[in-house]
């Protein structure tokens, strides 16, 4: 399977449900960091912003969302309730995702994103 070029070419090849949920999974993330850039890195989804921000990819039974390791431990008690691992989470396509929690999660990788990004600056200096 070649690499999609773009969000929409990856979602096409999904079924229908499987796309809505990756549709919005993607305008919850980019009404929560409107800044950072989309891209396809790594044949999935992604965004940035000083740096990666997070990715996601559908699969067969889950939507995996990887906000980086910092965000899966400080949200640990919000996302016990999903299957996970040391820096993803497992979205079940059978549920309702969880948007409020992923729009938290996603403004606390910007604030993190951007806070290393002064910090750096300021080293500079």
């Amino acid at each position: 399977m070649k690499k999609p070029k773009d969000f929409n070419e990856y979602v096409k090849s999904y079924p229908k449900e499987v796309q809505q949920l990756l549709k919005q999974l993607r305008e919850t993330i980019i009404k929560s960091a409107p800044q950072a850039e989309e891209l396809i890195s790594y044949g999935m989804p992604a965004f940035k912003l000083n740096g990666m921000l997070l990715y996601f990819a559908a699969y067969t039974n889950h939507i995996g969302f990887y906000p980086h390791r910092s965000a899966i431990i400080a949200f640990k008690k919000e996302l016990s309730v999903y299957k996970g691992a040391v820096g993803s989470v497992q979205f079940p396509l059978d549920k309702p995702l969880p948007l409020r929690l992923i729009s938290i999660i996603v403004k606390f990788r910007v604030k993190e994103n951007l806070e290393k990004a002064k910090a750096k600056l300021q080293i500079k200096h």
